[in-house]
């Protein structure tokens, strides 16, 4: 990640806030009653140090919650809610503590959700938003998907803040991943470049966890859940044949978070492959050599890969998706096959009989509704974006680091993606749980 300065991590905001927040809460601390959060709160990025350097002089995120001065009257205020890119388990979630946020703590009265992402705002769509009430939402929370809809890919930004303003909208939660986040940064640019009074307020998701300075994105954990029975059942079909070899693909275009937790937590994973390590396939040090050497040892092998993995094989030419990103799902791209079909015929050239067996969780994992969790901290990001849009901060993310709700300015989150760290302590947790030797000469 590039050096980050001060200036870096300050928050926009659209105006002095004079108005008194309807929550009621204390300036007291003590009192026995929740407290607002001072302007002046804040969070540092980092907490380990080195007593063999110097301390530099700390970063900080500005603390998310509650400001006892507001800049919008809820009375006269309509947000609008888009939810964009892949589904993800946990967008009903938001969206309902959004809507209830809104509704019964600050009495906004206007709620509208702009179907199939940003496609719903583009004046040509057939489609109109849809009035978001407390009575809609009520159950939406128990369902995987989104209410609303998820589309890849936007319109021009001028004809999105043309809608916004034609809607009245004075907040605008946007809830997606990088590339919703690169559209709403464009979005709040526009905004402030006609001056209007209109906040974007981002939240986190993305099932890859890859979104820099947010130390966990809703959908992940519940992923890493559903990714793990599949991983189990794979392991289950290996050992019942003789030099069976089991093969998971999961999620994870730029980062193997998905696949080195569901590592983890399944316990019976003898490869992982994520896009942060390199490995090799073939030559005495390669995948294909480490596989013929457990086989011959245990008879059975579970290799669990991330789909970035083919970012090797990828060209100018290669299939792109709405969103720009790069479709691994296409044939030419989609490792998980080209994996299994290279293990079957290294192993036919070298006259061993093996039983291979492919599975690909793809959409179980996006469709599933948020487990017990992500469903807490879908609303703790929920609420926090809306505390945030209504004291007028805009241009910004909903983050988290160490376990407190931040505010990150969004241009922080559209250039880069957090990654694993080969020299850190998950990898080594990784190795250490497989065995794996390096994959490489």
């Amino acid at each position: 990640m590039r050096r980050l300065e001060p200036a870096d991590l300050v928050v926009t905001t659209l105006g002095l806030a004079t108005d008194a927040s309807p929550l009621a809460l204390s300036t007291v601390t003590g009192d026995g009653v929740a407290d607002y959060v001072p302007e002046g709160a804040r969070v540092l990025c980092d907490v380990e140090v080195s007593v063999d350097r110097p301390l530099p002089r700390p970063l900080m995120f500005d603390k998310a919650g509650p400001r006892e001065r507001i800049f919008f009257d809820p009375a006269r205020t309509t947000a609008g809610i888009v939810t964009c890119g892949g589904l993800c388990p946990g967008i009903n979630n938001v969206l309902r503590s959004i809507v209830l946020e809104l509704h019964h703590k600050y009495g906004v009265p206007r709620v509208l959700g702009f179907r199939y992402g940003y496609s719903g705002l583009d004046p040509a769509h057939a489609l109109p938003p849809t009035l978001l009430t407390a009575e809609n939402v009520r159950h939406i929370h128990r369902m995987g998907g989104s209410l609303i809809g998820v589309s890849r890919g936007a319109p021009t930004v001028a004809a999105m803040v043309d809608e916004l303003v034609r809607h009245d909208v004075q907040i605008l939660f946007t809830i997606g991943g990088d590339g919703t986040q690169r559209g709403a940064h464009a979005i709040a640019i526009e905004i402030a470049r006609r001056g209007l009074a209109i906040a974007v307020v981002g939240v986190p998701k993305t099932i890859d966890n890859d979104i820099p300075f947010v130390d966990k994105t809703f959908g992940y954990e519940s992923a890493v859940e559903v990714a793990r029975q599949a991983v189990d059942a794979a392991h289950t079909e290996a050992l019942g044949a003789l030099n069976g070899v089991g093969i998971v693909k999961l999620m994870g275009r730029d980062a193997g978070f998905i696949a080195s937790a569901a590592t983890l937590a399944s316990r019976e994973v003898n490869f992982c492959l994520i896009p942060e390590v390199r490995f090799e396939l073939g030559g005495p040090r390669g995948l294909l050599a480490a596989l013929e050497r457990r086989l011959a040892v245990r008879q059975h092998a579970l290799i669990v890969v991330a789909e970035g993995c083919a970012a090797a094989l990828v060209d100018e030419h290669s299939a792109r998706d709405a969103s720009g990103n790069v479709r691994y799902g296409a044939a030419k791209l989609d490792l998980g096959p080209q994996l299994r079909d290279a293990i079957i015929d290294h192993f036919q050239r070298a006259g061993i009989a093996i039983v291979v067996k492919y599975i690909d969780p793809s959409y179980m994992i996006r469709g599933c509704p948020a487990n017990a969790y992500d469903a807490i901290f879908c609303d703790g990001l929920a609420r926090h974006a809306v505390h945030a849009g209504m004291a007028g901060k805009t241009d910004v993310l909903i983050g988290r680091a160490h376990d407190i709700f931040t505010l990150v300015p969004l241009p922080l989150v559209t250039g880069e993606h957090k990654r694993i760290d080969p020299d850190g302590a998950t990898w080594l947790a990784v190795t250490e749980a497989t065995g794996q030797p390096a994959l490489h000469g």
